[in-house]
């Protein structure tokens, strides 16, 4: 079983819901009525931090479930907790400033290419063993 990504992936998605309910909080401080999705650059720094969140997702959990199949479900989950924080770290630094966004960014990309690495290699080396 894959407790520990389980729980791993249930964070993500939390998080995830938490960046959406972000961006619903910034339309109403910032005055952005839907459908738009700029017109205030304080607003559109969320938005692209849910948005960012959105596009990694599908790159993320494959890579951790794989990761977890090939590997180990503890050190996927280790890895993919490291993404969660990466994803925090990202949130709070461009929630205030555009550059500040490179930490947060660099520790969920890096996590992301472990899983990734991690699980096409544990493929390989059951294929070939």
């Amino acid at each position: 079983m894959y407790h520990y990504t389980a729980i791993v992936t249930c964070l993500a998605v939390a998080f995830y819901f938490f960046t959406s309910t972000q961006v619903a909080r910034a339309r109403v401080a910032y005055g952005v009525k839907l459908p738009a999705i700029s017109g205030n650059p304080d607003f559109e720094r969320i938005f692209r931090i849910q948005m960012n969140t959105l596009e990694w997702m599908p790159i993320f959990l494959p890579s951790l479930w794989l990761f977890a199949i090939y590997v180990g479900d503890a050190a996927a989950a280790a890895v993919g907790a490291l993404w969660v924080i990466g994803r925090i770290v990202y949130f709070i630094g461009y929630r205030e400033a555009v550059a500040k966004r490179s930490r947060g960014f660099a520790i969920q990309a890096a996590a992301c290419i472990i899983l990734w690495i991690g699980a096409l290699g544990g493929a390989v080396w059951r294929l070939v063993h």
